[in-house]
Parts: structure tokens; C-alpha cells; sequence
């Protein structure tokens, strides 16, 4: 079945990491996913960088932060026995900056994670999955943790 959802054999697959738990879930789904016909995982962070500062500012502790998550990536990856690029990458806003990727790149499938959050009372998607759903040229699967139980 997830064959047909992609419509075609995959070569590369796009996976957006933000050092959320879902990371985990989003990576395993596309490395087995990848696994089917070989195809290249990447992982990439994006620090999204204010208006107020030039894009290529020098930011370190995003910079650490981001290294720190794409380095878990590769562990996740080759506990998995699959290898992933990874790349960090600086924009205005994460969601646009997931799809310039997805297009320059020209991959078949991103696979993001989705932390359960509330806001108001409600389950919030936030302002980038919903972005590269109506965006993105490819397919797009979601990995959405269950509801937190308190």
C-alpha cells in the first residue's frame, strides 16, 4: 500500500529534523521506506533566522543545537543499519526552506514528525507542516505522536 501512495519507486526522501522526539519515528519510517528501493535518505535542520538579522548571520548556539540534532539523525539512521546526508540550513521560515529543499533536491517523499501540541485547548498542526503540505511537488507523510495522556 505505501507503494501506491508514493506512486512510484523512491530515490530520494527528505526528512526535516527539529530535535523533537518525533524525529525518531519520522527517520525510521524513512529508512525503511528508502530501504525498498535504495533510495537516499537526507536529514536536514533548519534554523529559521529573524527578519531583523542578515541570513547568513552567525548564530552558534542554533548552529550547535542544529549539529547536535542531525548528529542524532545519523545515529538513529545507522541503528538502523541506513546511512542519511545530512545538511544545515538557514531561512526565514522552516517550511518554505523544506520545500526549496524538496524541490532542489528533487526528491519523492518528505516523512515529518509531528510532537502532539495544544494550543487553546486544540491540537495545533503549527504554521510549517500545514506550509509543505500545500506546497510541497511530492508526496508528504506525516508522523503525528499520540495525544500526551495526563
Amino acid at each position: 500500500m505505501a507503494e501506491r501512495t508514493v506512486g512510484k519507486v523512491l530515490a530520494r526522501v527528505l526528512v526535516p529534523v527539529s530535535g523533537e522526539t518525533t524525529d525518531a519515528a519520522a527517520l525510521n519510517l524513512a529508512c525503511e521506506m528508502a530501504r525498498r528501493s535504495k533510495a537516499k535518505v537526507y536529514a536536514i535542520f533548519v534554523i529559521e533566522v529573524r527578519r531583523t538579522l542578515p541570513l547568513d548571520a552567525d548564530l552558534p548556539p542554533e548552529v550547535q543545537k542544529g549539529e547536535d540534532v542531525l548528529l542524532r539523525a545519523e545515529q538513529t539512521a545507522e541503528g538502523l543499519d541506513y546511512s542519511v546526508e545530512t545538511e544545515l540550513l538557514q531561512a526565514r521560515e522552516v517550511g518554505a526552506a523544506i520545500v526549496d529543499e524538496a524541490c532542489e533536491r528533487g526528491v519523492d517523499l518528505i516523512v515529518m514528525g509531528l510532537p502532539y501540541k495544544r494550543r487553546f485547548g486544540e491540537h495545533t498542526l503549527g504554521d510549517t507542516v500545514p506550509y509543505v503540505l500545500k506546497n510541497a511537488p511530492c508526496a508528504v507523510w506525516v508522523c503525528r505522536e499520540p495525544e500526551h495522556q495526563g
